[in-house]
């Protein structure tokens, strides 16, 4: 167990944690939209320029979301990351993969993403996140329940609103889907002050109406289970 695991950050509020210290954490970390790249960050801000002019408010930072998971049997990083970079998702512990853009060209690499269980895994540029980790449980049985649930994310196209929730899948929609899924208070975690999760909202609509039965499972390649 990693320092960061143990660590909570200023201005997170007793209510975020639930249950008794187990050997179990789940820690949510915000990463800058592009951390690292300046052209992904580029885009974002034109992104978020536009929508912001659209929706007549003023922009904010674009945040990226990534959990970390500890059980006694091990710490286990869980985020959606594209482009894949290689064959061997084995070893990244992938067990989704969902198109990019359009199902038509998911037969190739470059268009697809992959959902990520990693033990012993790491955050790119985790060294950047900000206001992070929040530590969301030590319950260990929701420990276990987010990392089950992973193997059953749907495999939505990334940047699509395909359910027409008004925003479209992404990275943001997998950790809402998955901390929503194992009954979180989901009212209580929010990006940090001044930020947005484009495609948060997604997630936790997504595993409302699966819950109650209400939308079918969207399934996408699942592999190496």
């Amino acid at each position: 167990m990693t320092s960061q695991i143990g660590s909570m950050p200023s201005g997170a509020s007793e209510a975020s944690v639930t249950g008794e210290p187990s050997g179990a954490a789940i820690d949510l970390y915000w990463l800058p939209l592009g951390a690292g790249g300046h052209f992904v960050r580029l885009n974002g801000r034109i992104y978020e320029g536009i929508r912001a002019f659209l929706d007549r408010r003023r922009a904010f930072d674009l945040y990226h979301s990534a959990l970390q998971v500890c059980v006694p049997q091990g710490r286990y990083v869980i985020e959606m990351a594209w482009p894949i970079p290689d064959s061997d998702g084995a070893y990244r512990g992938v067990v989704v993969e969902g198109p990019v853009g359009s199902h038509s060209m998911e037969r190739f690499r470059p268009f697809r993403y992959e959902v990520r269980r990693w033990q012993d895994g790491v955050i790119p540029d985790i060294l950047e996140a900000v206001a992070s980790p929040q530590r969301l449980s030590n319950d260990l049985d929701r420990a276990r329940s987010v990392l089950d649930l992973v193997g059953s994310v749907p495999g939505l196209v990334w940047g699509r609103d395909e359910l027409g929730m008004g925003d479209m899948w992404n990275s943001n929609s997998v950790v809402s889907w998955l901390l929503a899924r194992s009954g979180l208070p989901m009212e209580e975690i929010q990006p940090p002050v001044g930020g947005r999760a484009p495609g948060w909202e997604v997630g936790i609509l997504t595993a409302r109406y699966q819950t109650d039965s209400r939308l079918p499972v969207v399934h996408g390649r699942h592999a190496f289970l």
